[in-house]
């Protein structure tokens, strides 16, 4: 695939500068996408009634259809565009970023970091409620300036080449665009492995960055975490909103964990995903039940928070790129703990979606980030928050960051 930066040239790893980007994926490669989707080979219809053998054959037909006949790449490509996109390159990879300035001149700077299998196509409807209050009918004066970068080894930022690009490393890779950028004060956002990264700034505690907020926490105490891989009962002693989230957990361990682990063992050979275009789908539709459970309800016609081309979009940025691999691959690198607590010491911020992969309880909280200044249930919306529900998640973070501005 190729992209195009402005000016055409390609830095030393000394060059601190950054230079416009521009998505252009040649029309050979989107035939090629076309190619390949009307010669699928789909599977044969599952052995059971429900979704426990993984993506159900009817949705993948779904999927297919509606990719074959009712999607244009040039749409996503066209709205990409009409964001401010650069590259910079920091320790030898280059870094794509949006980057949104709000009219506002006293925005507060934040860099939201996505997660797998999203991507910063998974934050283009938050881009407008946060650096333009206004136009949702919110106060202007909670407005931020937005960095959404790619992840390395995803999307439009570069692929590692060498080991050790894992979530610490990147968090410093992080504080040195922000650095690069002139911010002086700002805050971070991510979940997924955006909350695994954003916590890692935290704790690195680098000038400026004032506080962070997290979408999926890592609040599980080290007793409930030993119970868990121990296959052990769940305590006596739970509250209602603990034991829920126990609940979940064991769900997750027990049926939902398998992806993760094939990427973490061994990323490599994932290689029919950069292959076919139909196998890296059920791959990215299948991470959790619940977000699995709202995309069949999207293809079948459901009127949800994200489309059928939301879901299409994302998958074909992975295939277009051909980081199917290289984003496993990030698995692999990390050694942390991913729901354990950190020991975070900044002010932190935690929404709370009941569809996540577990709803942290606030008991939970309050011991993982002991300087927790916002806390929220929120009645609605899943692992990819600020794309099914941008209202809701700009409206928490708007509120999450009011009194550090």
């Amino acid at each position: 695939m190729t992209m195009t930066e402005s000016p055409a040239v390609t830095p030393a790893d000394t060059d601190e500068s950054i230079r416009p980007f521009r998505v252009e994926v040649p029309e050979a490669d989107v035939e090629d996408l076309r190619r390949r989707l009307i010669a699928t080979r789909l599977p044969d219809r599952e052995t059971v009634s429900d979704a426990t053998q993984g993506v159900q054959l009817e949705v993948l037909t779904r999927v297919l259809e509606k990719w074959i006949g009712g999607w244009d790449w040039r749409v996503v490509e066209e709205k990409l565009n009409s964001y401010p996109q650069f590259v910079t390159t920091i320790d030898g990879i280059d870094i794509h970023f949006i980057h949104v300035l709000s009219r506002n001149a006293n925005a507060l700077p934040m860099i939201v970091t996505h997660g797998w299998p999203g991507s910063v196509i998974e934050q283009l409807k938050i881009i407008e409620p946060l650096t333009n209050p206004a136009s949702v009918g919110a106060d202007t004066a909670d407005s931020f300036d937005l960095v959404i970068p790619s992840l390395p080894g995803h999307g439009f930022s570069g692929k590692p080449t060498e080991t050790g690009w894992e979530p610490v490393r990147i968090a410093r890779t992080w504080i040195e665009l922000m650095r690069r950028l002139g911010y002086e004060r700002y805050v971070a956002q991510g979940g997924d492995w955006g909350n695994a990264i954003t916590e890692q700034m935290a704790l690195l505690e680098p000038e400026g960055l004032v506080g962070i907020h997290t979408n999926m926490a890592a609040t599980v105490p080290d007793s409930i975490q030993t119970a868990l891989n121990a296959g052990e009962d769940a305590p006596a002693d739970l509250t209602a909103d603990e034991r829920g989230a126990w609940d979940q957990l064991a769900d997750f361990y027990a049926h939902g964990l398998a992806y993760a682990q094939e990427m973490g063992n061994r990323p490599q050979t994932l290689a029919g995903l950069t292959d076919s275009p139909i196998g890296l789908a059920a791959w990215m539709l299948d991470h959790d039940a619940r977000s699995y459970e709202l995309i069949a309800r999207t293809f079948a016609g459901a009127p949800e928070g994200i489309t059928p081309n939301d879901v299409l979009d994302n998958i074909a940025l992975y295939w277009f790129t051909n980081t199917a691999v290289s984003s496993a691959r990030l698995y692999w690198e990390s050694k942390l703990p991913f729901f354990a607590p950190k020991g975070v010491r900044i002010p932190a911020a935690v929404s709370v979606f009941p569809d996540e992969i577990y709803a942290a309880p606030q008991t939970w909280a309050e011991r993982a980030y002991p300087n927790l200044i916002h806390f929220n249930r929120l009645e609605h919306g899943g692992h990819f928050a600020a794309w099914e529900q941008p209202g809701l998640f700009s409206q928490e973070l708007r509120e999450a960051f009011r009194s550090l501005r």
